[in-house]
């Protein structure tokens, strides 16, 4: 004897009130209804909905149509799933563009396959640092003893170049570990990388702008803001070819990441380097040295900076946003001694210079050794972490390869060659049902680069604390394709 919807909601569940009308079909119907459930507040942020059985007897219908509806709406934020703990409506805001709004989400608003505004279970999205190792204790020494030692002046109008404590103290930091050659009058302090490209860029070097085939979209975008237009060099497993930049007209500059390109993880060839400063020096032109995770090397001590080749050809671009925190909002440029003047001109007014306290903080974190304790402790904690990477995907996925070096805070999971774009597509969408943030390589990819594409899944592994790492490691091995034609 079938079972009575009496039975199915005992055993099954909680009751849930929808009202399916309207044009198409059950299934556009059934997502309609479930949006205009969260939106109107009906549903509250963690409500936990019913299982796929329970609901598709509540309202007659498939299980397998409720099954489809619940993952859409995940894949576009409104809901949450986590194996084990069902589905919930998700925390936090609504997708973008639908606060107060009666019209559905297009999938357009945000970047392709980026996760959505919901808070996911695990956070393995690339760039960001473990924020549970940020040295406090040690920042709020150094902090103490900066500010207790700093001189009347350094409360007053200031140098735009920055605090001549941190420029001193980078200038023999730089010397030491990455080969750069310099002086504290040639280091100009900033506010992160992106703020230093919107100094150069075209105040000080107009364009057109040589950049890596693959590389961040939101580099790209503040470009293209400026009126910078880009011409990717392809890479392959050398780095940038940057031999092409011989045959590119009206290049003035070129944008690289030569320690460890990203995302691909490969770092430039010595030849390729050295066709850099050649045709820099040959044209007049510079190059724009994106050192941005120059310190984490974890198989060998890290080649020098590209700037050491060259100092008056080679403008070189950090900041602590890896190695230290994103909050920290400083970076410097070390520049050419001609392009300083242009440089503190673009620079303008006081509002626009990274705070005093910051930098003296980081001064004296630098000069008494605490940075490079704090490097090391993560340099061995990053590594610990890729090879637990490694280990799981050659266990689950060995069809995948981890591409590049062994450095950096994240890995490149390449799917095999012959791979198509719907096969990341259909892994980046099992990745969001696994509760997973996560990036497809495809984003990165210029798109006027010539070159065949690549697909994979670019993987942060720095993010989640210790104890949730290997509860994120099981969720990406879950979501990973079982085979090579997945």
């Amino acid at each position: 004897m079938p079972e009575s919807w009496v039975n199915l909601a005992e055993s099954l569940g909680a009751d849930l009130h929808l009202e399916l009308t309207g044009p198409g079909s059950r299934r556009a119907v059934l997502i309609r209804a479930l949006r205009d459930a969260v939106r109107s507040g009906r549903l509250a942020p963690g409500t936990r909905l019913p299982p796929y059985r329970s609901l598709a007897a509540d309202l007659g219908i498939a299980r397998n149509t409720v099954a489809d509806a619940y993952a859409e709406l995940v894949a576009e934020g409104w809901l949450s799933a986590r194996q084990g703990s069902g589905t919930h409506v998700a925390r936090g805001h609504l997708p973008d563009g639908d606060r107060g709004s009666t019209e559905p989400p297009t999938p357009a608003r945000a970047p392709a396959h980026r996760v959505p505004a919901s808070r996911p279970t695990h956070n393995l999205l690339q760039g960001q640092p473990n924020a549970a190792s940020f040295p406090r204790t040690a920042w709020l020494a150094a902090a103490r003893r900066a500010l207790t030692a700093a001189p009347h002046d350094a409360f007053g109008p200031g140098d735009p170049r920055g605090r001549p404590e941190l420029r001193r103290a980078l200038a023999d930091y730089l010397a030491r570990t990455r080969g750069v050659r310099t002086d504290p009058e040639r280091i100009v302090i900033c506010s992160g990388f992106a703020h230093a490209l919107r100094l150069l860029l075209p105040a000080v070097l107009p364009g057109p702008l040589a950049v890596e085939g693959y590389g961040l979209p939101f580099h790209r975008r503040l470009l293209a803001t400026a009126g910078i237009s880009t011409h990717p060099l392809e890479l392959d497993e050398r780095g940038a070819d940057t031999e092409q930049l011989t045959h590119l007209d009206g290049i003035g500059a070129a944008l690289l990441t030569p320690a460890h390109q990203f995302p691909t993880g490969v770092p430039l060839h010595p030849d390729r380097r050295a066709a850099a400063v050649n045709w820099a020096r040959a044209t007049g032109s510079y190059l724009l040295e994106d050192d941005y995770d120059g310190e984490f090397r974890y198989d060998r001590k890290p080649v020098g900076a590209l700037q050491g080749l060259d100092p008056e050809r080679v403008l070189y671009l950090g900041s602590v946003s890896k190695s230290l925190s994103p909050a920290v909002r400083l970076g410097w440029m070390v520049l050419p001694a001609g392009l300083v003047d242009a440089v503190l001109e673009a620079k303008g007014e006081r509002e626009a210079w990274a705070g005093v306290t910051d930098q003296l903080t980081l001064a004296e974190f630098l000069t008494h050794g605490a940075y490079d304790r704090h490097i090391r402790r993560m340099r061995q904690r990053y590594r610990r972490r890729r090879d637990q990477l490694i280990d799981a995907v050659t266990t689950h996925a060995p069809h995948l390869t981890v591409t590049g070096i062994s450095a950096g805070l994240h890995a490149v999971l390449q799917l095999p060659d012959g791979t198509a774009a719907s096969d990341e597509h259909t892994a980046l969408r099992a990745a969001r049902w696994q509760g997973l943030a996560l990036d497809g390589l495809s984003d990165y990819r210029h798109p006027a680069t010539t070159t065949p594409p690549r697909h994979g899944l670019v993987v942060g592994y720095a993010t989640p604390t210790d104890s949730a790492y290997s509860g994120a490691l099981e969720a990406l091995c879950r979501a990973l394709p079982p085979h090579a034609s997945a």
